[in-house]
């Protein structure tokens, strides 16, 4: 028999398990999570695909665990049983691993396969592919969004709103810190799980607005002579480069390429369109992406990343944004996408 290690690490865990996954924003959340779980005083461990495998927790007690797991964990579990399940969004990945999108997504929804009905399942409801799951799980469902529900978890310009129980929750983002439209996806999220699990609302504040974001997602590098450069070396897929490239009003110069992953990178036609002044293609994937997004703006193919900041550098002016947000993996150069990162953060500082 073949079992993953998070199937294995589970039938001797003891604990019981919140689980994370989705195509972007798994980490986000999941350390969210972990963190408002700690601060309620409860004694948690964070692991999964985010770093520390689970097998590593087993022998210890602990009140909870909380889990990221991808796709790849999730092909040959069982037993593996998480109390509340978090499925964050669905987009075109790893396709060079499966034989079609459907079997990825697929591969996701077993993390509801063990779930019972005193479970709880948090679905994004603007996600049609995820919020289709509702009908073919057991558990209880907890949704989340951008439209105003009566139970659940919505979103405004300011603030994100809680409802459940008879009573809502208001939780203020004027001093939160983390950034775009994705991150409100990932608070959303992480709030709704926390409500699940009965966290106080003064606690969830708290922690949501001091957490200061993961290395790679979307962060700020420096303001050099007015142009800004944000390291996102974690966008590893389409999605993900569509929700960086949303979060921004500048005019923006993207960095991207790495190997392709098998995703449509046509998906990114609107947001260059009206975001990218100029485009810098670099490594595998560089020539297949400027056929198919080349003609919507300048473009550039370098023959690294150095080269690739310091035409960024050269071509940009006081207000934009350069931004590396690569769409693909980075072993064609790199160990992985923090090393990638790493490096451009260090390009980035010595100019």
């Amino acid at each position: 028999q073949v079992v993953s290690e998070i199937e294995l690490a589970y039938r001797f865990l003891g604990a019981p398990l919140v689980a994370i996954t989705g195509t972007n924003g798994k980490s986000t959340t999941t350390t969210l999570i972990g963190g408002i779980l700690k601060a309620k005083g409860l004694k948690i461990f964070v692991g999964g695909n985010i770093g520390a495998p689970l097998i590593g927790f087993v022998g210890d007690r602990w009140d909870w665990g909380v889990v990221e797991v991808s796709s790849f964990q999730l092909e040959w579990v069982e037993q593996f049983h998480p109390r509340v399940a978090a499925l964050l969004n669905l987009t075109e990945d790893h396709l060079d691993r499966y034989a079609d999108f459907a079997s990825y997504c697929e591969a996701k929804e077993r993390i509801f396969c063990a779930q019972a009905e005193e479970d709880v399942a948090v679905l994004n409801r603007d996600d049609p592919l995820v919020w289709a799951m509702r009908e073919r799980i057991r558990s209880r469902v907890v949704s989340f969004g951008w439209v105003e529900v009566e139970e659940g978890v919505y979103a405004t310009n300011r603030e994100i709103i809680w409802r459940g129980e008879h009573r809502e929750e208001s939780f203020p983002l004027s001093r939160v810190q983390i950034q775009g439209v994705h991150n409100v996806e990932n608070l959303m999220a992480a709030i709704a799980v926390a409500k699940a699990l009965a966290v106080p609302a003064r606690i969830i504040q708290q922690v949501i607005e001091e957490f200061p974001g993961l290395e790679h997602r979307l962060e700020f590098v420096r303001d050099k002579n007015g142009i800004r450069f944000y390291n996102d070396s974690k966008g590893t897929n389409v999605g993900a480069v569509v929700k960086s490239l949303a979060s921004f009003s500048a005019p923006i110069i993207l960095i991207a390429g790495g190997i392709d992953k098998g995703g449509e990178y046509r998906i990114l036609e609107g947001e260059i369109r009206r975001k990218v002044k100029k485009l810098i293609l670099f490594g595998a994937a560089k020539e297949k992406i400027r056929g198919a997004l080349g003609h919507l703006t300048e473009t550039v193919v370098v023959e690294n990343l150095a080269a690739a900041v310091q035409e960024a550098y050269r071509n940009a002016g006081r207000g934009d944004v350069v931004l590396l947000s690569p769409a693909c993996s980075s072993f064609d150069m790199f160990q992985n996408y923090a090393e990638r990162g790493k490096v451009f953060k260090t390009l980035v500082l010595s100019l």
